[in-house]
């Protein structure tokens, strides 16, 4: 980590899921610029967002990193057990990896991605899958960087990205 960014990683708490869910809806709206109808970013709701983090964060299977510089949350990153059916055992699933605009291209993603891998890892999984619209250059280009690949299969089965056609990665952890 660069000392200018003095990035802190934490686990998320009932307390942070307004700040979580105004962050998720933020960061859809710039990084499916493009991607996603606008309409479609338009009508995302933080308190739809909001719900569906206090609901996970409360579940406990679910784990949720935030990355914080000062009193700021920049990104946030999820991670549970495989929801794929053809998942093998020790299976997990990266849920979300997103940030603020402005962190995007600071080395905060590379950071988040390698805590929440951590989190999985410390919860006795060997291996992540993860799914990513496949018309997303950006986030594919990361993935792959950080050594991840696409293992072929594809899907529209999330309804929150329009249908649009989704891509699953898989990395050992």
């Amino acid at each position: 980590m660069r000392a200018e960014n003095a990035w802190r990683f934490r686990g998320a708490e009932a307390d942070d899921v307004d700040a979580l869910a105004a962050l998720h809806v933020a960061s859809w709206r710039w990084a499916y610029r493009g991607l996603l109808d606008a309409d479609v970013l338009d009508r995302l709701s933080v308190d739809e967002r909001a719900s569906m983090w206090r609901e996970l964060i409360d579940g406990g299977e679910t784990v949720v990193v935030l990355a914080e510089r000062g009193d700021r949350l920049l990104g946030f990153a999820s991670g549970a057990a495989s929801r794929d059916d053809d998942a093998r055992p020790g299976t997990g699933e990266v849920g979300a990896i997103y940030l603020a605009e402005e962190a995007a291209g600071t080395g905060l993603g590379t950071e988040l991605f390698v805590e929440i891998q951590g989190e999985l890892r410390a919860r006795g999984f060997v291996r992540a899958t993860l799914w990513v619209l496949e018309s997303n250059a950006r986030a594919r280009r990361f993935y792959e960087r950080e050594g991840w690949r696409w293992d072929g299969s594809t899907s529209d089965h999330q309804i929150q990205c329009d249908r649009q056609p989704i891509v699953r990665y898989a990395g050992d952890l």
